[in-house]
């Protein structure tokens, strides 16, 4: 089984470059790693054994889709891991062992031994001692209706001509959520440790607080309309984002630009409003 490891990165030179470190590391290493960037300054640095590709433009969706043309016909499963992702020493083997085992299973997600996003940031330090002190469990799948981005394995089989959705700009709130809700209508999506890894969380290189904030909204509803999220999914969620917004904005969390995420969300209600709601009018603000 050919296994491809995707990195879409943006911004990030160091943190990638320290991330394809730990991947040398692996027992097992990917047929096939690939860094994406969106341009000559996001290669890694220092150089690292890896494959660099320029995408036609930045975001996660162009990113990855341009990981997808370059493994298309070559390699069975695609693993998209972020640049702030540290995989467990078994982690290609545990993919392999996943989907050779279950020919049902066409995407999945790692188990996370700890993610930063929840944790105000890790550093590779801490990455390298959760990972280090990480007694594995009883081996598990569940079922899911989604996959988690920044460690998330697909069975390209299953629909070669699949691709990310470019309507949903830069960071691409729910790109993850929208593509494997594709894949479901195909096989089993789910959620296993038989791959895991941590996730750092950094926060440096992302969208700018107002981008996000209309992301937040219009790209749930924009799903809703095409049928891969449920009205109840989207709604629970915009209301879920926009009220941590508003209550944390007065006392926001270190490098969380909550204020401009409020703004973003309620410049987001007002197209709605007004029938101009869309994911890519984020590039305009």
């Amino acid at each position: 089984m050919k296994i491809a490891v995707a990195i879409a990165t943006t911004g990030r030179s160091g943190t990638v470059a320290a991330c394809l470190q730990r991947i040398e590391r692996l027992s097992r290493q990917p047929d096939r790693l690939l860094v994406i960037g969106a341009a000559p300054e996001d290669a890694p640095t220092p150089p690292a054994a890896a494959d660099f590709h320029l995408a036609r433009g930045r975001g996660l969706p162009i990113q990855r889709n341009h990981a997808l043309d370059l493994v298309a016909g070559e390699a069975d499963i695609i693993v998209f891991v972020d640049d702030d992702y540290v995989p467990a020493p078994g982690f290609v083997e545990g993919v392999e062992r996943l989907f050779a085992g279950n020919p049902d299973i066409v995407a999945a997600s790692g188990f996370l031994i700890a993610d930063g996003i929840n944790r105000k940031g890790l550093s590779f330090a801490q990455a390298d001692a959760f990972i280090s002190s990480f007694i594995p469990q009883t081996p598990y799948v569940t079922d899911e209706t989604g996959t988690y981005g920044c460690n998330m394995a697909f069975r390209l089989a299953a629909a070669p001509h699949l691709r990310f959705d470019e309507n949903l700009p830069l960071y691409a709130w729910l790109e993850d959520t929208d593509f494997s809700a594709q894949y479901a209508r195909l096989g089993r999506v789910v959620r296993t440790n038989h791959f895991c890894g941590v996730h750092l969380g950094v926060t440096s290189g992302r969208t700018s607080g107002v981008r996000l904030g209309y992301s937040q909204i219009a790209n749930p509803l924009y799903l809703v309309r095409k049928g891969t999220v449920t009205p109840r999914f989207a709604l629970n969620l915009a209301l879920r984002n926009m009220i941590a917004n508003a209550v944390k904005s007065p006392r926001p969390e270190p490098n969380v630009d909550r204020f401009g995420r409020l703004r973003g969300n309620l410049m987001a209600l007002v197209d709605i409003a007004r029938g101009r709601s869309h994911p890519r009018r984020a590039l305009e603000l």
